[in-house]
Protein backbone atom coordinates (compact mmCIF):
# COMPACT_ATOMS: atom_id res chain seq x y z
CA UNK A 1 0.00 0.00 0.00
CA UNK A 2 2.64 2.45 1.00
CA UNK A 3 4.38 1.90 -2.46
CA UNK A 4 0.95 2.48 -4.20
CA UNK A 5 0.49 5.95 -1.94
CA UNK A 6 4.43 7.04 -2.85
CA UNK A 7 3.92 6.67 -6.36
CA UNK A 8 0.40 8.49 -6.51
CA UNK A 9 1.91 11.28 -4.30
CA UNK A 10 4.95 11.66 -7.19
CA UNK A 11 2.35 11.91 -9.73
CA UNK A 12 0.94 14.65 -7.65
CA UNK A 13 4.15 16.44 -7.11
CA UNK A 14 5.14 16.38 -11.04
CA UNK A 15 1.15 17.82 -11.41
CA UNK A 16 2.32 20.80 -9.40
CA UNK A 17 5.33 21.56 -11.69
CA UNK A 18 2.95 21.07 -14.71
CA UNK A 19 0.26 23.36 -13.18
CA UNK A 20 2.97 26.19 -12.56
CA UNK A 21 4.96 26.06 -16.46
CA UNK A 22 1.71 25.35 -18.92
CA UNK A 23 0.10 28.32 -20.18
CA UNK A 24 -2.97 27.60 -21.56
CA UNK A 25 -5.70 28.34 -18.89
CA UNK A 26 -7.61 25.16 -19.76
CA UNK A 27 -4.62 22.93 -19.46
CA UNK A 28 -4.04 23.71 -16.05
CA UNK A 29 -7.47 23.62 -14.81
CA UNK A 30 -7.49 19.66 -17.04
CA UNK A 31 -3.62 19.22 -14.72
CA UNK A 32 -5.57 20.42 -11.09
CA UNK A 33 -8.89 17.72 -12.00
CA UNK A 34 -6.74 15.18 -12.53
CA UNK A 35 -4.52 15.77 -9.29
CA UNK A 36 -8.15 15.72 -7.49
CA UNK A 37 -8.91 12.43 -8.77
CA UNK A 38 -6.03 10.99 -7.88
CA UNK A 39 -6.11 12.51 -4.19
CA UNK A 40 -9.86 11.21 -4.10
CA UNK A 41 -8.39 7.53 -4.24
CA UNK A 42 -5.70 8.41 -1.50
CA UNK A 43 -8.53 7.94 1.69
CA UNK A 44 -8.50 3.89 0.21
CA UNK A 45 -4.40 3.50 0.77
CA UNK A 46 -4.68 4.85 4.39
CA UNK A 47 -4.58 1.79 6.93
CA UNK A 48 -7.48 0.48 9.19
CA UNK A 49 -9.66 3.17 7.33
CA UNK A 50 -11.74 1.22 4.80
CA UNK A 51 -15.62 1.09 4.47
CA UNK A 52 -18.55 2.28 3.08
CA UNK A 53 -17.94 5.39 4.01
CA UNK A 54 -14.68 5.80 3.12
CA UNK A 55 -15.88 4.64 -0.35
CA UNK A 56 -18.88 7.27 0.10
CA UNK A 57 -15.93 9.66 0.15
CA UNK A 58 -13.95 8.56 -2.24
CA UNK A 59 -16.89 8.69 -4.71
CA UNK A 60 -17.73 12.30 -3.99
CA UNK A 61 -14.24 13.88 -3.55
CA UNK A 62 -13.34 12.58 -7.18
CA UNK A 63 -16.73 13.57 -8.58
CA UNK A 64 -16.57 16.84 -7.01
CA UNK A 65 -12.54 18.16 -7.84
CA UNK A 66 -12.57 15.68 -11.21
CA UNK A 67 -15.86 16.76 -12.71
CA UNK A 68 -17.87 19.68 -11.22
CA UNK A 69 -15.10 21.95 -10.49
CA UNK A 70 -13.74 22.03 -13.40
CA UNK A 71 -16.72 21.78 -15.41
CA UNK A 72 -17.56 25.14 -13.55
CA UNK A 73 -14.09 26.69 -14.50
CA UNK A 74 -14.60 25.65 -17.62
CA UNK A 75 -17.89 27.47 -18.35
CA UNK A 76 -16.33 30.19 -16.57
CA UNK A 77 -13.62 30.03 -19.24
CA UNK A 78 -15.48 30.16 -22.13
CA UNK A 79 -17.35 33.32 -20.78
CA UNK A 80 -14.75 34.61 -20.51
CA UNK A 81 -13.39 33.51 -23.64
CA UNK A 82 -9.69 33.94 -22.62
CA UNK A 83 -7.13 30.86 -23.47
CA UNK A 84 -3.96 32.20 -22.06
CA UNK A 85 -2.40 34.33 -19.50
CA UNK A 86 -0.14 36.05 -21.33
CA UNK A 87 1.84 38.11 -18.74
CA UNK A 88 2.28 36.78 -15.08
CA UNK A 89 3.31 38.22 -12.49
CA UNK A 90 6.24 35.98 -12.48
CA UNK A 91 7.69 33.59 -15.67
CA UNK A 92 6.47 30.47 -15.87
CA UNK A 93 10.26 29.34 -15.99
CA UNK A 94 11.23 31.11 -12.61
CA UNK A 95 7.84 29.48 -10.90
CA UNK A 96 8.32 25.86 -12.36
CA UNK A 97 11.83 26.71 -10.77
CA UNK A 98 10.48 28.03 -7.74
CA UNK A 99 7.92 25.43 -7.09
CA UNK A 100 10.76 22.90 -7.71
CA UNK A 101 12.73 24.11 -4.92
CA UNK A 102 9.39 24.02 -3.11
CA UNK A 103 9.64 20.33 -3.66
CA UNK A 104 12.82 20.01 -2.29
CA UNK A 105 12.51 22.13 0.79
CA UNK A 106 9.68 19.89 1.10
CA UNK A 107 11.47 16.46 0.74
CA UNK A 108 14.56 17.96 3.27
CA UNK A 109 12.55 19.52 5.55
CA UNK A 110 9.86 17.54 6.60
CA UNK A 111 11.10 14.67 8.62
CA UNK A 112 11.67 16.84 11.36
CA UNK A 113 7.77 17.55 11.46
CA UNK A 114 6.38 15.89 14.20
CA UNK A 115 3.57 14.03 11.76
CA UNK A 116 6.41 12.39 9.84
CA UNK A 117 7.12 10.26 12.58
CA UNK A 118 3.78 8.66 12.61
CA UNK A 119 3.66 8.23 8.48
CA UNK A 120 7.29 6.78 8.15
CA UNK A 121 8.41 5.62 4.43
CA UNK A 122 5.52 7.58 3.48
CA UNK A 123 5.59 10.62 1.28
CA UNK A 124 2.52 12.26 2.98
CA UNK A 125 3.99 14.95 4.83
CA UNK A 126 6.25 16.63 2.31
CA UNK A 127 3.57 16.19 -0.46
CA UNK A 128 1.24 18.38 1.38
CA UNK A 129 3.44 20.46 2.65
CA UNK A 130 4.40 20.69 -1.15
CA UNK A 131 1.53 21.23 -2.90
CA UNK A 132 0.27 23.84 -0.04
CA UNK A 133 3.33 25.69 -1.24
CA UNK A 134 3.10 25.27 -4.70
CA UNK A 135 -0.65 26.85 -4.49
CA UNK A 136 0.30 30.02 -2.88
CA UNK A 137 3.13 30.04 -5.31
CA UNK A 138 0.37 29.93 -8.20
CA UNK A 139 -1.84 32.60 -6.23
CA UNK A 140 0.57 35.28 -5.67
CA UNK A 141 2.51 35.24 -9.15
CA UNK A 142 -1.03 34.80 -11.46
CA UNK A 143 -2.86 37.62 -12.53
CA UNK A 144 -5.40 36.09 -14.23
CA UNK A 145 -8.53 35.45 -11.90
CA UNK A 146 -9.34 31.82 -13.07
CA UNK A 147 -5.65 31.14 -12.57
CA UNK A 148 -5.80 31.78 -9.35
CA UNK A 149 -8.51 30.12 -8.70
CA UNK A 150 -6.75 26.93 -9.95
CA UNK A 151 -3.80 28.24 -7.06
CA UNK A 152 -6.64 28.38 -4.21
CA UNK A 153 -7.40 24.87 -5.97
CA UNK A 154 -4.17 23.44 -5.56
CA UNK A 155 -3.73 24.81 -2.02
CA UNK A 156 -6.79 23.42 -0.79
CA UNK A 157 -6.08 19.85 -2.53
CA UNK A 158 -2.28 20.41 0.07
CA UNK A 159 -4.80 20.88 3.01
CA UNK A 160 -6.82 17.57 1.71
CA UNK A 161 -3.27 15.40 2.24
CA UNK A 162 -2.72 17.08 5.99
CA UNK A 163 -6.77 16.19 6.76
CA UNK A 164 -5.04 12.90 5.77
CA UNK A 165 -2.62 12.83 7.81
CA UNK A 166 -5.05 13.51 10.56
CA UNK A 167 -7.79 10.94 9.82
CA UNK A 168 -7.96 9.76 13.51
CA UNK A 169 -8.68 13.22 15.02
CA UNK A 170 -10.49 14.55 11.73
CA UNK A 171 -12.72 11.97 10.14
CA UNK A 172 -13.78 12.02 6.42
CA UNK A 173 -17.27 13.30 7.31
CA UNK A 174 -15.45 16.41 8.17
CA UNK A 175 -13.77 16.55 5.13
CA UNK A 176 -16.58 15.51 3.21
CA UNK A 177 -18.12 19.00 4.59
CA UNK A 178 -15.26 20.79 2.88
CA UNK A 179 -15.28 19.44 -0.36
CA UNK A 180 -19.22 20.88 -0.33
CA UNK A 181 -17.85 24.25 1.05
CA UNK A 182 -15.35 24.40 -1.85
CA UNK A 183 -17.64 23.76 -4.47
CA UNK A 184 -19.72 26.71 -3.22
CA UNK A 185 -16.92 28.88 -2.83
CA UNK A 186 -15.77 28.38 -6.29
CA UNK A 187 -19.26 28.63 -7.98
CA UNK A 188 -19.49 32.39 -6.35
CA UNK A 189 -16.18 32.97 -7.23
CA UNK A 190 -16.81 31.92 -10.75
CA UNK A 191 -19.83 34.10 -10.59
CA UNK A 192 -17.72 36.97 -9.69
CA UNK A 193 -15.05 36.21 -12.00
CA UNK A 194 -18.06 36.45 -15.29
CA UNK A 195 -19.25 40.03 -13.70
CA UNK A 196 -15.67 40.95 -13.83
CA UNK A 197 -14.86 40.24 -17.26
CA UNK A 198 -18.41 41.81 -17.87
CA UNK A 199 -17.09 45.00 -16.04
CA UNK A 200 -13.47 45.52 -17.69
CA UNK A 201 -13.39 42.70 -20.35
CA UNK A 202 -10.66 40.93 -18.84
CA UNK A 203 -9.56 39.23 -15.97
CA UNK A 204 -6.52 40.89 -15.21
CA UNK A 205 -7.12 41.54 -11.29
CA UNK A 206 -4.82 44.26 -11.52
CA UNK A 207 -7.80 46.24 -12.82
CA UNK A 208 -9.76 46.37 -9.93
CA UNK A 209 -7.28 48.80 -8.37
CA UNK A 210 -10.18 51.52 -10.58
CA UNK A 211 -11.97 50.77 -8.17
CA UNK A 212 -10.42 52.40 -5.01
CA UNK A 213 -11.83 55.60 -4.14
CA UNK A 214 -10.26 58.53 -5.20
CA UNK A 215 -9.04 61.63 -2.61
CA UNK A 216 -12.05 63.40 -1.37
CA UNK A 217 -12.85 66.21 -2.79
CA UNK A 218 -11.19 69.49 -0.80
Amino acid sequence: MTSLLNAILVIVLVLNLFALGASRIQAVIRIVAAQGVLLSVIPLLVPQHLGLPTLLVVVATMAIKGLIIPGIMVRALRDAAIKREVEPLIGRLPTTIMGAAAILLALVFADQLPLAAQHEGSLLVPAALATVLVGFILLTTRIIALNQIVGYLVLENGIFLFGMLLVEAMPLVVEFGVLLDLVVGIFVICIIVNHINRAFSSLDTRRLASLKEGPWPS
